[in-house]
């Protein structure tokens, strides 16, 4: 009777591992989908092309390194420059996941 019930957890423990990685999967497929339909400000834009399109960001964080890199930081999604021109605009940590659980109501 033992030997059933280790084997039934040992079981389930398997599943759980194997299912986490798959779950990582399609959380970074809908990573890169939302990113592609997102309209973010674009490379090679300037600051003050960003900030007339998109708005004041809720922090700039000042350049560090050289060349100067500086950063603009909205609700869902951080902006990167390189002096003055956009160089990349990545989503923040959390930013899919939200979007997914107000779609789905959870």
């Amino acid at each position: 009777m033992i030997n059933k019930h280790k084997r039934w957890m040992i079981m389930g423990g398997l599943m759980l591992l194997l299912a986490a990685p798959a779950s990582a999967d399609v959380l970074l497929i809908e990573e890169v989908r939302e990113r592609m339909l997102r309209d973010l400000p674009a490379n090679g834009m300037t600051m003050s092309e960003v900030e007339r399109r998109f708005g004041e960001p809720s922090e700039r964080r000042a350049a560090v390194g050289n060349p100067p890199i500086t950063r603009w930081i909205y609700a869902e999604y951080t902006v990167f420059f390189e002096h003055d021109l956009v160089i990349d605009s990545v989503l923040n940590p959390g930013a899919v996941m939200t979007r997914l659980q107000q779609q789905t109501g959870r």
